[in-house]
């Protein structure tokens, strides 16, 4: 079977093809028809191809850089891509040196162009400033990996483009926003200069992750994965050890009792500049020590130099006693470790977590070798380590997205309860083990499940963002306005403010490219030939 990552980078000729039924592929063409009209309208001729990008969301077990904690352990995640997305109407401009013109139909973000510098050595540079970020620096960042890419000392000139921007995912609500502005821009990039034929979608998740590295965002590469290889009606397995593999799962979406998830985001930031020393990095700190000391109690040799994670002391352990370990038995694996009592020896001498001289003994290296491997590249703040407390979470966490995948795959009777139960259940843990969560999420995901929610949990980083709640479909009205009713900070917000701070999606398409011009007749929107001025664009009935 071909791996999902080998596959074609897909190009639609009708929205149809990407969306789950008529009504959906109505609002998206109708969305397009306004965003086609709209580039017309300030470009003067319409748009050749419309790329898009899906957001997505973790609805159990996530990455770091935006979730639960459980990819520095190296455990798999369930992603899924969301509805809601980011589009952008594009053109080629041979004839403009190279210069990218972008625009964005939320006048918020303002209308901007900008050209790279190329040296005598072939390198080439957008001035991108990691610390003085606008919209337009994820635009350049995907620019620059294009233009390494392909560009780098050849003789072939890069082409321009002229943009427009439109999204449908809120921004900085945990739904990986940022994610997909990469994902399209470096789409878009690709399409205009005509190298969408030669890559895969490995390939634009590789350039995809590397290009938000430029605007200094670090990515394992889950969000990437899970807005260019989803599909309509599946979450998205991601296992990242030995290797980053993806297998899409089906979620109950169209059994007897057809499902939806509820996004509500619990308005509460959590300044990660301010709060990292005691929160996230100390997270990090806590799990990578703690894999160090259980390969101690388990016996594993470990490298004195090396950073061990969870995952791959678990292989070492497995292996030892003559298993092979793999995807297949890493449900026993996880099972016989918990049920051996071997987390219980991270506890320590006080229940309150363990003191930083303690913490170094239970790892056998001296303090200058402990501090120089876990504490010189993080600042961390705190008097005890929850070694036990973050391995629990881990661990249990690991298993609970096993047994989610496996649920959805045996679509037993009951499945939406079953898995309802493994969220809330995911929640308790993020709450009570790696203490991630916050008083608001408490309250969204408690309110979630009185009103009829299957189950419900945070997704994201914690300490604030977005719950994710299974709810039965024909419920989503009322579960919504019964959530804007009992949540406080909802009470206070306009009809646009809500709808962008909760709202209902089903796991949707992955990125794509449409060709307008090519295809004009079928794709949803009616685009006129190369003429200036007037509207060139209209639904197509």
């Amino acid at each position: 079977m071909t791996s999902l990552t080998q596959l074609p980078i897909t190009v639609h000729t009708t929205v149809k093809d990407f969306t789950e039924n008529t009504e959906n592929a109505l609002a998206v063409a109708h969305d397009w028809n306004q965003l086609a009209e709209t580039f017309q309208e300030r470009y003067g001729k319409p748009p050749t191809h419309i790329v898009r990008a899906p957001g997505r969301v973790n609805i159990i077990g996530t990455l770091r850089t935006s979730g639960e904690h459980i990819d520095y352990a190296l455990f798999g995640v369930l992603p899924a891509a969301i509805e809601n997305e980011l589009a952008i109407a594009v053109r080629a401009t041979p004839d403009s040196n190279g210069e990218i013109i972008v625009d964005n139909v939320d006048p918020k973000y303002t209308k901007t162009g900008f050209s790279a510098m190329e040296d005598v050595n072939g390198e080439w540079d957008l001035a991108i400033d990691p610390k003085a970020l606008r919209w337009e620096s994820y635009v350049k960042a995907a620019y620059l990996g294009v233009l390494e890419r392909f560009f780098k000392q050849t003789p072939e000139r890069p082409v321009g483009m002229e943009a427009l921007f439109s999204s449908t995912i809120p921004a900085g609500s945990g739904v990986s926003s940022s994610a997909a502005l990469i994902v399209a821009s470096t789409l878009a990039l690709l399409v205009v200069n005509d190298k969408l034929d030669i890559l895969t979608k490995g390939d634009l998740i590789s350039m995809s992750v590397g290009n938000e590295k430029k605007v200094g965002v670090n990515s394992g590469g889950m969000d990437q994965s899970a807005s260019i290889l989803s599909a309509p009606g599946h979450a998205l397995y991601i296992s990242f050890y030995p290797s980053l593999q993806s297998q899409p799962t089906p979620l109950p979406t169209s059994s007897k009792t057809p499902t939806a998830f509820v996004i509500a985001n619990s308005l509460t930031v959590s300044n990660k500049a301010e709060t990292g020393k005691s929160r996230y990095n100390l997270r990090v700190v806590e799990t990578l020590v703690g894999a160090k000391v259980l390969s101690r109690i388990l016996g594993v040799p470990t490298q004195l130099n090396e950073r061990a994670t969870y995952r791959e002391v678990l292989q070492s352990w497995w292996n030892q006693g003559g298993k092979e370990d793999g995807e297949d038995s890493l449900k026993e694996e996880i099972t016989a470790l918990l049920q051996g009592g071997y987390l219980e020896q991270l506890k320590g001498k006080d229940n309150d977590g363990v003191l930083l001289e303690e913490m170094v003994t239970m790892s056998g290296m001296s303090n200058d070798d402990f501090t120089r491997v876990f504490l010189s590249w993080v600042e961390v703040e705190a008097t005890h380590f929850q070694l036990y407390k973050r391995a629990q979470h881990v661990f249990t966490e690991a298993l609970r997205v096993l047994q989610f995948r496996d649920l959805c795959f045996e679509n037993s009777e009951g499945l939406p309860e079953k898995l309802g139960q493994l969220m809330n259940e995911s929640q308790e843990s993020c709450s009570t083990f790696f203490e991630c969560s916050c008083p608001e999420l408490n309250r969204l995901t408690s309110l979630a499940n009185s009103l009829g929610a299957y189950g419900s949990r945070l997704t994201g980083a914690g300490w604030g963002g977005c719950t994710v709640s299974l709810v039965k479909e024909a419920e989503v009205e009322t579960f919504t306005q019964k959530l804007r009713e009992q949540y406080e900070p909802f009470k206070n917000l306009s009809d646009k403010e809500f709808a962008a701070a909760c709202f209902a999606t089903k796991p949707a398409e992955g990125a794509c490219v449409a060709d307008v011009v090519g295809n004009r007749d079928k794709i949803g929107i009616d685009i006129q030939p190369d003429v200036g001025g007037g509207k060139g664009a209209s639904l197509q009935n």
